[in-house]
């Protein structure tokens, strides 16, 4: 079993086509930005490329933040799911929180995952079991112990695409607005590494679904 952590890369230009939190969307033509209930624009996260497809992730953080951009079912955050061909930057609001300070390059780092040999390890560390490891997390903090370790490591970790979300219920699992089916989980998404490349979601982590028959996407924090 393998993780697939997105781990922070250094700077990236603004429109790459590669994986990346912040910078500028890539959508195709006609492409209107995603606006809050609250009337300010969203503001862009994530650019993660699946396969042949684009996810592209928006939250609210404008004033006064009540905005609920933790809840599946709000327009306080909206999740496209693009074709990869054709995708070109798009125009950005003139006012209102719409873009992180700085783009942040990802790197796709793949972490093997044995059951097994976490299940000892848990049980070593906590003395008892306490149920099936969390491959997400076995991986983030896996990620902290590798070779090259320095202070804050494990923040470098920015989420993980495909494998299964993390320590959700499954009454959380979103549904599809289009055709009532539960939503596929697509990708895990940490706040980063610092102020200026963080992802402000409240402390919490990030999950990001997708329905590909119906073109839809959802997010929520747990």
């Amino acid at each position: 079993m393998q993780t697939n952590l997105m781990v922070y890369d250094g700077p990236a230009p603004a429109d790459s086509d590669a994986p990346r939190t912040g910078g500028v969307p890539l959508a195709p033509a006609g492409f209107v930005w995603p606006v809050c209930g609250c009337g300010g624009p969203l503001q862009f996260f994530a650019h993660l490329p699946v396969e042949d497809d684009v996810l592209s992730v928006f939250l609210c953080q404008n004033d006064p933040g009540a905005c609920e951009f933790w809840d599946a079912s709000s327009d306080a955050n909206r999740v496209h799911l693009f074709p990869r061909e054709g995708l070109r930057p798009v125009a950005v609001p003139e006012s209102g929180l719409a873009l992180l300070p700085v783009a942040s390059a990802i790197r796709v780092h793949g972490v093997a995952f044995d059951p097994e040999e976490a299940d000892e390890e848990a049980d070593e560390e906590d003395g008892e079991e306490e149920g099936e490891p969390d491959a997400y997390d076995v991986a983030r903090q896996g990620w902290g112990r590798e070779p090259g370790e320095r202070f804050g490591k494990q923040r470098e970790v920015l989420g993980s695409l495909g494998g299964s979300p993390s320590c959700l219920e499954d009454d959380r699992l979103p549904a599809c607005p289009s055709c009532a089916g539960t939503m596929e989980f697509a990708a895990h998404l940490e706040e980063g590494m610092s102020r200026e490349t963080a992802m402000n979601l409240g402390g919490q982590l990030g999950y990001v679904f997708v329905c590909r028959a119906c073109r839809e996407g959802a997010f929520l924090t747990d």
